[in-house]
């Protein structure tokens, strides 16, 4: 392409050095995805992710920054060209959310992910303070692989309890007159899940126990890694409180990963999707 520029005429130069621009911003961000393909060589990295997002105290503060979060991961999500699924959603009373569990559909969508487990803290002027103070707010997000159908994972008749109830949105407004919701309680771990996304019963209870299954997964896969953490001394567990990444709007404006250093300025492009480098980082971090 720079060869063909030399040979364009003096006013298409500019638009044409802004092609290559663009050429080379896409090319540079496969060149990422690739480079990050190739250290995702967990058991479960390829597979497709289930997130939970829960607020932290706090009320409406943590609800709502619980709910910036969840449109963070969907923005981030469109722009890799993953379908999501929103599994179970709880509306705030005031604002924001008290729950939501989403489905995300795509290669290595576990292994881009699973680093971004553990609570995350935000730093603004509440919108909801007629003071106008800063708040601190924090959020929880869990992250699990959606196990293939063909990994083992006992699901006894005798250790579900399974309640069917009405959906519900925002402000109480019932989706439809009909118990199509369901919650099913692992009796042994008490692992609760709901599904209330489908107008079917059938439905709703097909994608609950699919998620049950996962998180049974990944509950016998944190009992193993924590036998061979206490082998060789390390301890991984992330507190409450303990926040892997800050999002600071005042006094300044800055978003902070603790586990790697890597610092942005730009917090809405962030909470926009622009997740990548974090992700990057985080995962090159692992690696070495």
């Amino acid at each position: 392409m720079f060869e063909l520029l030399e040979l364009e005429e003096k006013e298409s130069v500019e638009t044409f050095f802004n092609d290559i621009q663009i050429e080379i911003k896409l090319l540079r961000e496969k060149i990422d995805d690739v480079e990050i393909q190739s250290i995702l060589s967990g058991e479960n990295d390829k597979d497709n992710a289930i997130m939970s997002i829960h607020p932290g105290a706090g009320g409406t503060e943590s609800q709502d920054w619980a709910q910036m979060l969840m449109r963070m991961y969907l923005r981030w999500a469109e722009k890799k060209g993953f379908k999501t699924e929103l599994v179970e959603l709880l509306y705030g009373e005031e604002a924001g959310i008290k729950s939501a569990t989403l489905t995300i559909t795509g290669p290595y969508a576990y292994g881009y992910l699973k680093g971004e487990a553990g609570v995350h803290r935000l730093v603004r002027i509440s919108p909801f303070d007629v003071n106008k103070r800063r708040h601190t707010s924090f959020a929880a997000i869990l992250v699990y692989p959606e196990i293939s159908e063909d990994i083992e994972v006992e699901l006894r008749e005798d250790d579900l309890r399974i309640d069917t109830f009405r959906a519900s949105g925002a402000g109480g407004q019932h989706v439809n007159k009909t118990s199509s919701a369901v919650r099913i309680t692992h009796i042994p771990t008490g692992i609760v899940v709901s599904c209330q996304n489908e107008r079917s019963q059938h439905k709703n209870k097909a994608t609950a126990l699919k998620i049950l299954r996962a998180r049974l997964y990944a509950l016998k896969k944190r009992e193993q890694d924590k036998k061979i953490d206490e082998l060789v001394g390390e301890k991984k567990d992330i507190a409450w409180g303990s926040q892997i990444r800050s999002y600071i709007f005042q006094p300044y404006q800055l978003v902070k990963d603790h586990r790697t250093g890597i610092e942005m300025g730009d917090v809405s492009g962030v909470l926009g999707g622009g997740i990548d480098s974090f992700i990057r980082g985080y995962l090159l971090l692992k690696m070495s």
